[in-house]
């Protein structure tokens, strides 16, 4: 089992209102399976035992399913390992890499205020959720699910769509801190299905609109977003989610509630 010892320099910040720093640890005899959220647990134990203040970060399944994980490790938004989660990504990835030196911080962008150190608040993708991404119509109990014939690209489509964990990570790779791959997945899959049909274009003109109120950046088709996913989901899904908002803004005779 390989062990080494890596040096890291951590984003500290005590809260939205203070400027924050970097300031450098050293974690002792980490091994090749560690994930990087045990190595961080491990750097807390010792800052605890030495009655230093631990490292916030978010965490909760560690299973790459919650969304809830999120850091930039060396630039990369949830580490090097494409289509997976910081909680999943190993130290044996990182050693492959050569890397002695970590620079670790948190989802950088306005929409995502640092809550302390490592956490930010993502609450703005709650807020996009709570504009549209629902469907308010009786769509049955379960079993009444299987009596709606979909076809097999449609409903496979969908799941793709909903693979999206809302994790944050598009923010943080977009150069413009976009919130489109999120918002047009979470559109998309809703309205693909029949039982989404019956609001689907206010639901697009709703949930743009609260993107867009958030402050989040625009869509200029850089697809770090696809890129730094850790489910994959597609840019074709923000060209999907243009395409129902240009048609919503154009034959839609209802006006839509501006929101805050």
């Amino acid at each position: 089992m390989k062990t080494k010892n890596l040096t890291l320099h951590v984003w500290r910040q005590r809260g939205p209102g203070d400027s924050g720093h970097f300031e450098r640890y050293v974690a002792k005899d980490v091994n090749e399976h560690m994930s990087f959220l045990e190595m961080l647990d491990v750097v807390n134990e010792e800052l605890i035992e030495n009655g230093d203040e631990p490292i916030a970060f978010d965490h909760d399944c560690r299973e790459g399913i919650c969304g809830m994980c999120g850091v930039v490790i060396n630039g990369y938004a949830h580490g090097p390992q494409e289509r997976t989660t910081a909680c999943q990504l190993h130290m044996r990835q990182v050693f492959q890499l050569g890397w002695d030196e970590l620079w670790i911080e948190p989802w950088r962008a306005t929409s995502f205020p640092v809550i302390k150190d490592l956490a930010v608040d993502r609450g703005a993708f709650d807020r996009i959720i709570q504009a549209g991404g629902y469907i308010s119509i009786r769509t049955g109990s379960a079993r009444d699910a299987n009596e709606t014939p979909i076809p097999k690209d449609v409903s496979d489509a969908a799941m793709d769509a909903a693979e999206c964990i809302g994790c944050g990570a598009c923010v943080a790779a977009c150069p413009n801190a976009s919130a489109s791959l999120f918002t047009a997945a979470k559109i998309s899959h809703l309205g693909l299905l029949p039982q989404g049909q019956a609001e689907r274009t206010d639901r697009v003109r709703k949930m743009v609109g609260q993107m867009d109120a958030e402050g989040f950046g625009s869509c200029t088709n850089h697809g770090e977003c696809e890129k730094a996913c850790p489910k994959g989901i597609s840019i074709d899904w923000i060209a999907r989610m243009n395409r129902d908002l240009l048609k919503a803004m154009t034959t839609s005779k209802a006006d839509v509630e501006e929101r805050d």
